[in-house]
């Protein structure tokens, strides 16, 4: 599965989307959106639970909060 930074950078361009629209969709703030496009979930500025849900529902990407778990075999 794609991180975040992917996802985000992936749907962005194919629907032709600002961080100041994702912004202006979700209510988190644009520097927000923009570290998350960069660093995805890993990075400085980790999403909460909430901010992974506002940006699945609306970019319409169910598997978002799938994305920003490490799976088992990064975990050990």
């Amino acid at each position: 599965m794609d991180d975040l930074s992917q996802l985000l950078q992936q749907t962005m361009r194919r629907r032709h989307l600002t961080p100041q629209a994702i912004a202006d969709k979700t209510g988190i703030r644009t520097p927000r959106i923009r570290a998350f496009a960069e660093d995805g979930a890993d990075g400085p500025v980790r999403p909460t639970d909430d901010e992974l849900a506002e940006l699945a529902g609306a970019l319409a990407l169910p598997a978002i909060k799938d994305a920003t778990r490490p799976t088992a075999a990064t975990a050990s």
